[in-house]
């Protein structure tokens, strides 16, 4: 019988992490409809060795391998290539669902056929809440976010943030972060997979777009949870951008998808 849920866990030199994402994506309540994919993104360390150890002998738990380090989208697709679910679940090794948290996403979906992305509510270790659901962004949000203008333009920030939503508060939102994600697979089939000029950062942002685009809905669900680190590279301060690989690829990033999407309406 093919699986409800493909779960995917995409890792890069975090081999024990990935592992016990893996481990406790297990104590889901949907865990016997449920296949899982952990793509190692060609760590070059000791990662594929550990994660064969942790997980051998754990059924439907499969380890893919690519050739090069393929960023987030293009590693996440040589999963969703062979992803036999009905929906698809992007987890990041970080990201650990709840026990009953899928299958609320789960429901969610099988109610309401038009929602393409549903996303749950994350927190860090000490109660905070992340704010994963937001507004689709204009280039200026993106510069003053991680700048001291973002004091100055406190009513930019509370659109592009959602500041005036209740993390509590379930909602249709313009796109979602892709660390923790359930994707519906006709939807896929629609509006495509993750661009792959998108090496890191803006591939969620990009993907919740067409989604809308191709008639369908992405849905924030608080009523699901998932714990979150608190400290992320996507927070890193514009200044530093320039000078860190990662800030680098962000802002290459950043440009692809504003002249990706230039002069075209949005689509909500």
């Amino acid at each position: 019988m093919a699986p409800t849920i493909t779960a995917l866990i995409l890792n890069t030199k975090a081999g024990r992490s990935a592992a016990e994402c893996v481990l406790d994506l297990k104590t889901q309540t949907v865990n016997g409809v449920m296949e899982i994919f952990v793509i190692d993104n060609h760590s070059g360390d000791d990662s594929v060795g550990i994660l064969r150890n942790r997980l051998r002998g754990i059924d439907s738990v499969r380890i893919l391998e690519t050739p090069d380090n393929l960023g987030f989208g293009k590693g996440y697709d040589t999963g969703i290539k062979r992803a036999a679910g009905t929906y698809i679940l992007i987890n990041n090794p970080v990201k650990r669902l709840e026990p009953g948290a899928l299958q609320a996403m789960i429901d969610k979906m099988e109610r309401e056929p038009d929602i393409g992305i549903v996303a749950p509510k994350l927190t860090h270790g000490d109660g905070t809440a992340r704010l994963s659901p937001r507004a689709f962004p204009h280039l200026f949000d993106v510069v003053i976010k991680r700048t001291a203008l973002s004091r100055v333009f406190r009513r930019q920030m509370q659109r592009y943030l959602q500041l005036d939503e209740s993390p509590d508060k379930e909602r249709d939102t313009d796109w979602v972060g892709g660390g923790c994600m359930l994707l519906r697979k006709s939807m896929l089939d629609k509006a495509g997979t993750f661009d792959p000029r998108f090496f890191l950062f803006f591939e969620d942002i990009d993907l919740c777009r067409r989604c809308w685009e191709a008639g369908f809905r992405v849905v924030y669900l608080p009523q699901a949870c998932a714990t979150d680190r608190k400290k992320r590279f996507s927070e890193m301060p514009a200044i530093q951008m320039p000078f860190k690989r990662v800030g680098r690829a962000h802002i290459a990033s950043a440009v692809r998808y504003f002249w990706k999407w230039k002069g075209k309406p949005l689509p909500r």
